[in-house]
């Protein structure tokens, strides 16, 4: 006999924490750190998102390194972090919820030149935000990179948060790993699964070890990367990105290792098909004011290309992340579409443990207390995706600003 699919505004375990329901508001970028230290900007919109109700909101994007930053104006942890960031979760924890830090290396994402410093993968990869080739990985710099990611973790418990989520997804370092089309590799980190998924379980292990099991981990896992095709192409190996049967496997072995407490299924690639996490309208405009120079004149010819348009409906990565649901006991964080109650109780029907939200938060911040308190409420967002240019400017809804009209109003 079935059981019956939980209450989502229930108070729920996760890991070693007790939530006040199973909402979470997962990592989006903020733009809000010029300086790469909290600002009260910062800390004000995670305080407005914990007022509205979620159980958890996630900080993004904590980068272990310098050059682990998208750009220079990102965080990246270090002792000179830690006093902002201890403002930051003292209050997210005065409205009544805990505090995430997503821990990650942007890899070939990182902008190079901002960062003065070489983006860096598992080989020569394009780094389109510094207009490079990635510097390769070596297999012995990546105790160093454990070692950060190890800092970064103590820092953070330190700084007060009560979870860290490990960005495995994107194609960020940890998930250009994964994929047998950017991870061309010969040796142990390349070639098999089991060697392109080394570096996630060796950093999730390290991560593990130096926080302990009073903190919840969970990892953000790439389920498809939304690029490449299932067939053989030229040599040994597929021509194709991660997919959904590798993203189980890896799930399997990361079950095995024993140091997660849930897994958050993710898609897309900031690098090559970054509208497949979104779906909804692909802002192709608003993406190119955005930038200046020759990646503003890129954007406007690669547009088309680069930022796909994919339809939206409620729950769109559902069918993907079943698969996952189904591959491992592990709690799973469900992530794509959720924007009422119907779909959140949809993902609990499936199977699915916590619910991640994001873009309808950005427009509604208080919508899980206004859908605790009202079942019927709908979410205003209306997928247009003008959101995402925003994390160049301090990550906003621009409808909610006024900024453009509401269609809906």
């Amino acid at each position: 006999m079935t059981s019956p699919a939980p209450d989502p505004f229930a108070p729920a375990q996760l890991g070693p924490l007790h939530l006040r329901n199973r909402l979470i508001k997962c990592a989006t970028f903020e733009g809000m750190t010029p300086d790469a230290v909290v600002t009260d900007e910062l800390i004000e919109f995670h305080r407005e998102h914990a007022a509205g109700g979620v159980a958890i909101s996630t900080v993004a994007y904590c980068a272990v390194s310098p050059e682990g930053r998208t750009d220079r104006h990102q965080i990246w942890m270090r002792d000179e972090a830690v006093p902002g960031l201890r403002r930051l979760t003292d209050a997210i924890h005065s409205e009544g919820a805990l505090a995430a830090a997503q821990l990650g290396h942007a890899g070939a994402v990182a902008n190079s030149v901002s960062n003065r410093a070489k983006a860096l993968g598992p080989g020569a990869i394009p780094a389109p935000m510094g207009m490079s080739l990635t510097q390769k990985l070596d297999v012995d710099d990546i105790p160093a990179l454990r070692a950060k990611f190890a800092t970064a973790a103590r820092l953070a418990v330190d700084s007060g948060f009560d979870a860290l989520e490990i960005h495995c997804g994107h194609n960020y370092l940890i998930s250009s790993f994964l994929s047998p089309l950017l991870n061309h590799r010969r040796d142990a980190y390349g070639g098999s699964l089991v060697n392109r998924a080394r570096l996630a379980r060796e950093v999730i292990e390290t991560v593990r070890e130096t926080v302990g099991p009073d903190v919840a981990v969970w990892a953000k896992l790439n389920m498809y990367d939304g690029v490449g095709r299932p067939g053989p192409g030229r040599g040994p190996k597929p021509w194709r990105g991660f997919n959904v049967d590798e993203a189980c496997e890896t799930a399997r072995l990361l079950e095995a290792d024993g140091h997660l407490d849930a897994i958050e299924p993710t898609a897309g690639s900031s690098l090559l098909n970054p509208m497949y996490l979104f779906h909804g309208e692909a802002p192709r405009q608003a993406f190119a004011a955005a930038f200046s120079g020759p990646m503003r004149a890129g954007l406007k010819a690669a547009g088309p290309v680069f930022l796909k348009h994919y339809p939206y409906r409620d729950a769109y990565l559902l069918p993907l992340a079943a698969e996952l649901r189904k591959a491992v006991a592990l709690p799973i964080i469900y992530l794509g579409g959720v924007t009422d109650r119907a779909s959140i109780e949809l993902a609990m029907r499936e199977g699915f443990d916590f619910v991640a939200m994001a873009r309808a938060l950005l427009r509604e911040p208080d919508l899980p207390r206004r859908m605790a308190a009202d079942p019927s409420t709908i979410s205003r967002c209306t997928h247009c995706n003008l959101c995402m240019p925003t994390i160049y400017s301090q990550t906003r809804c621009p409808i909610r600003t006024g900024e453009v009209p509401d269609p809906v109003a």
